[in-house]
């Protein structure tokens, strides 16, 4: 059996994430960073720092990871056309080095940074307009220059987020804790 999708759609706007979806998100993924943090927290420094096998190494380098990723985007929607007052907030914080940079060797100064950060996606979230999601987005990256729709982008954003915050899940369960919940499905609100 073989499955074939397109790799090119048309979009419609029952296709595109909607302000509330990315409400939704933005809510959800400051949510689950505390949850993460607060577990992680619970760790002895070696045991955060140690070597697990993981993409970025430790639970302490890919909570960095995270940091740098949205860092990174959060960046180049500065660019965006709209010239969104949320994002305003990230033109003191400086560029990552590269993916595996280390904004902060400790969990307290990283989980500040992690807030600033989430207050910053979450007012984002608040204020963008479907306009606004509509709009292509210009930036470059080390593959060379892309254009690609704004509210697709941001789906990319909280992606990768929830992707490493399920190793980092991972990992803080094969030391003994558990997070609890982390599904998306207890976070979406019962039709009425």
């Amino acid at each position: 059996m073989t499955l074939q999708f397109s790799t090119t759609r048309e979009r419609t706007s029952a296709s595109m994430p909607s302000r509330e979806d990315l409400g939704l998100f933005a809510t959800y993924n400051a949510a689950m960073n505390a949850k993460l943090y607060a577990a992680a927290a619970a760790l002895p420094k070696e045991a955060l720092v140690a070597d697990r096998g993981a993409f970025f190494g430790s639970v302490l380098g890919t909570l960095n990871h995270i940091a740098v990723g949205d860092t990174i985007w959060l960046r180049r929607f500065m660019a965006h056309p709209s010239d969104l007052p949320a994002l305003k907030a990230m033109a003191g914080i400086p560029a990552p080095t590269g993916l595996a940079h280390m904004i902060c060797d400790d969990l307290q100064s990283l989980w500040e940074y992690r807030r600033r950060l989430d207050a910053i996606i979450l007012a984002l979230a608040a204020e963008v307009s479907d306009n606004d999601l509509e709009q292509p987005l210009r930036y470059r990256n080390a593959r060379g220059d892309f254009q690609k729709r704004f509210g697709t982008l941001l789906l990319h954003l909280f992606n990768h987020q929830t992707h490493h915050r399920g190793q980092v899940s991972t990992l803080l369960s094969q030391s003994g804790l558990d997070i609890g919940v982390t599904d998306l499905l207890e976070w979406i609100p019962d039709h009425a």
